[in-house]
């Protein structure tokens, strides 16, 4: 590949998560792979006692190299497979310097390796996760998850809630903010007139008010008004075949309603490729759909192949999103 070939992919910025779980072994694995260094510039953000010798170090944004790493704070030993709070630290300063390159427009994209919440309370910071963590820094007024596994892309109207609390938090106006979101993310991504379906939050989506009336009081008034301004919306459709459908290409997104409702078809369907967009950022974020793998750290069982999709489909995601954010 020519110099100037080189140059005009897309820079992304790649964070390792933290240190004691599978989020460096993926990452310098996947670094190694032709078909990322084909699809991507890479700047690798992590602590310096994980930087091979053979990739440059650099300090800000670097950009000379088409593979760089920016060293940011983390200790020179842990114990791996085990939440510690300096390891909460590394990740937490990683995941900092890599939001801070995205938001103003020094990378292209950000793609995160698995953190842990309990490092991440250990360190101090009382937070859900990397999503809650990326909205407060980008000060994002509405800020979701997209899982994406093939075809079926799943966005989340409540997160990590206990169900009773789940249930209680939906209502017309937060269904009809996700679905805009949802919208306005997939046209971001290059799919121009997306076809949108709800699920239904009880069995059967109700069965006509037999096994619940959310779907006729809460849903369907919702979905009523975003057609009327020009969404392709259908729903609420039921639970139990919404998520087959969508996977086989019947809808370009599906709104869920809560957590496992979209996790649960999303991990069976990813088989190593599932993702997660966090929509409502300035920014590209993504992240493989997996957590830090405690049990197999350093062992060298851990597969690649999720951060590796992360890294091409990060690429071809930043350039269709030139298109929207030029």
């Amino acid at each position: 590949m020519s110099s100037r070939a080189a140059h005009a992919l897309p820079r992304l910025a790649v964070t390792v998560g933290d240190p004691a779980g599978i989020g460096p072994e993926i990452v310098l694995a996947a670094i190694g792979r032709s078909e990322v260094r084909a699809a991507a510039r890479l700047l690798v953000v992590g602590p310096e006692a994980l930087r091979p010798p053979a990739v440059p170090r650099v300090t800000d944004a670097g950009g000379l190299h088409d593979l760089e790493w920016l060293a940011t704070e983390g200790p020179e030993v842990w114990d791996m497979g085990r939440d510690q709070a300096e390891c909460g630290r590394a990740a937490l300063a990683a995941l900092r310097a890599g939001s801070e390159l995205a938001r103003s427009g020094r990378v292209d994209g950000l793609v995160t390796a698995p953190v842990s919440k309990r490092a991440l309370h250990l360190a101090g910071e009382p937070v859900e996760g990397q999503t809650e963590l990326l909205a407060r820094w980008a000060g994002a007024e509405r800020c979701e998850m997209l899982g994406i596994a093939g075809r079926l892309r799943v966005m989340l109207l409540t997160r990590h809630l206990p169900l009773r609390s789940a249930i209680a938090n939906i209502d017309p106006a937060a269904v009809e903010r996700g679905l805009l979101l949802l919208d306005e993310t997939l046209r971001e991504l290059g799919i121009s007139d997306p076809r949108l379906a709800l699920a239904g939050l009880n069995p059967h989506a109700g069965e006509g008010g037999l096994l619940g009336s959310e779907e006729g009081d809460i849903l369907a008034p919702a979905v009523q008004r975003l057609r009327a301004r020009g969404l392709d919306v259908t729903g609420p459709v039921s639970p139990d075949t919404v998520f087959l459908a969508a996977s086989e290409g019947a809808y370009d997104g599906v709104l869920a309603l809560y957590h496992d409702q979209a996790f649960i078809p999303l991990k069976l369907l990813s088989r190593d490729r599932g993702l997660t967009i966090l929509a409502g950022l300035s920014y590209l974020r993504v992240s493989p759909v997996h957590g830090t793998a405690y049990d197999i750290a350093g062992s060298g069982r851990a597969s690649a192949e999720n951060i590796v999709q992360a890294i091409l489909s990060a690429a071809a995601w930043a350039a269709a999103r030139r298109t929207t954010h030029p």
